[in-house]
């Protein structure tokens, strides 16, 4: 059968079979659904490979997973059977050490921990360690702030973080060393009394012959006040001597030369000689000037009339002085008690009142360097577009540091703060090295009477074991605070 005009002839294979009933289909054409079936085989087997490559890639990379795991646990084994052996384990023992006796043997409570606050030393221990906590951190912090913002202005400032960065290269032990010879009471030996005795001398009048004194033989006689006195008034044309005893000869003035006896000629004048009446290796005569014997150079006189200073003299080289008649006549010459006040020595660094301080400025010494190598850290990350601001604004140099640049250093001044709070309740080496032994009950800490108690001539580890949970107590709150805070920090 021909198309019917103007339709397109169908293909030759696409023709209906006319025969077909029921809408079936002629030979010679083709099943679309047949044409199908070799794509839908190709993508079922496409399928079934993948899932079979996402199952095999799931079991190796579970695999890869348990074998980093593996990997990391042993790296991590050895550090973390470090840890239990010289933390963990220690830790325990103390907490459970803490709640027995001296011998270990007998069951006490709390009796341990009640000896912290009963005991005259402990209770300084821990007094003292308030002390540290609140001001050597504070002090070492700021001091660390201002050489920071300060060696930022001056072209030399990194040879100067140098020198303050340098005493964290010396160890505690070696700097206590160094400050137990800074701390000397003789100024000889001494720095911080050296410098302290010459800024004293240089406004107040020195001694020039302490503990030096007359002998019963001699004409004078102590006043009461620390002066001596003539036994007798002294009159016009008088050549009076006033020998005296008791100076050693490093203590005797440079410019003291040969006594010369008084000459006694000028009725006008009193004159006499103040000399040592002593002479090295015997043989010399009681209130006479022998050879050998040196004058009192520099030693003042005084005419006492009347409870009135008339006159005043001061002796030469060789001892010898003069004063005029017309006012000292029947007066009482004095040797006024400066002339042997007891020489100052300075300041007793190591003394029971000060010993703590003292300690503290040798730690500070140690950790301003610390503090200001941190801070400066910090400052070099503000922004300087807002310091510039705050200065076109109308703001003051104080009003910059005080407004801007310490609230944007806030972080690190607290990572700084909350590490030398840790390390100051731990601190040992310097109170132990710096303190004398006379001074170390005064200057007790913490962890140097956890020493004391645990190793000490009375030692009882119960005690030093609870002295050790205490430390434990105080320092972990610290810790825990810091970690937290970094972690703030880090999610910001």
């Amino acid at each position: 059968m021909e198309g019917a005009p103007g339709l397109p002839e169908e293909p030759e294979g696409h023709r209906r079979d006319p025969g077909a009933s029921g809408g079936g289909r002629g030979e010679g054409v083709p099943d679309r659904r047949e044409g199908l079936r070799p794509v839908m085989s190709s993508t079922t087997a496409t399928r079934a490979r993948s899932t079979a490559g996402t199952d095999g890639s799931r079991r190796k990379g579970g695999g890869d997973a348990r074998r980093r795991r593996a990997v990391a646990a042993g790296f991590l084994l050895p550090a973390l059977l470090l840890l239990g052996a010289l933390v963990v384990y220690p830790i325990g023992y103390s907490v459970q050490r803490s709640f027995f006796d001296r011998s270990g043997s007998s069951f006490v409570g709390l009796d341990n921990y009640l000896a912290l606050f009963t005991d005259d030393s402990l209770r300084t221990a821990v007094k003292n360690n308030l002390v540290w906590l609140v001001v050597a951190p504070a002090v070492a912090t700021a001091l660390g702030l201002v050489f920071a913002v300060l060696t930022e202005r001056v072209r030399w400032g990194t040879a100067f973080k140098l020198l303050v960065f340098m005493p964290m290269a010396i160890s505690m032990l070696a700097a206590g060393i160094i400050f137990r010879l800074v701390y000397e009471q003789d100024p000889d030996r001494g720095v911080a009394n050296a410098v302290w005795v010459g800024v004293h001398d240089t406004f107040a009048e020195s001694s020039v012959f302490p503990k030096a004194r007359p002998l019963p033989v001699h004409p004078l006689k102590a006043a009461g006040d620390g002066a001596f006195v003539t036994k007798e008034p002294v009159r016009a044309g008088q050549a009076v001597r006033l020998p005296l005893v008791g100076v050693a000869p490093a203590q005797m003035p440079e410019s003291a030369r040969p006594a010369v006896p008084p000459a006694g000629t000028d009725p006008g004048t009193i004159t006499g000689t103040a000399w040592l009446d002593f002479t090295r290796g015997g043989g010399g005569r009681p209130n006479e000037v022998d050879p050998a014997e040196r004058g009192l150079a520099g030693l003042r006189i005084e005419a006492v009339l009347d409870g009135k200073v008339v006159a005043t003299a001061t002796a030469a080289a060789d001892g010898t002085f003069a004063l005029p008649a017309d006012r000292a006549d029947g007066a009482v010459l004095r040797l006024p008690a400066g002339n042997f006040r007891e020489q100052y020595n300075g300041v007793e660094w190591l003394g029971p009142s000060l010993v703590t301080p003292a300690i503290i400025g040798a730690y500070v010494w140690m950790w301003a360097g610390f503090a200001m190598v941190l801070i400066g850290a910090g400052l070099a990350a503000v922004p300087r577009e807002l310091l510039e601001a705050a200065r076109v604004d109308g703001a003051n140099e104080w009003q910059v540091f005080r407004r801007i640049t310490v609230p944007l250093l806030a972080p690190v001044l607290a990572v700084v703060l909350v590490t030398l709070m840790i390390n100051v309740l731990k601190i040992f080496d310097l109170v132990f090295v710096i303190a004398p032994g006379s001074a170390q009950d005064d200057a007790n800490v913490l962890a140097l009477q956890l020493y004391r108690s645990s190793f000490g001539t009375d030692a009882d580890l119960g005690v030093g074991s609870a002295i050790a949970v205490l430390l434990l107590l105080l320092v972990v709150p610290v810790m825990v605070l810091n970690i937290r805070r970094m972690r703030r920090e880090a999610r910001r």
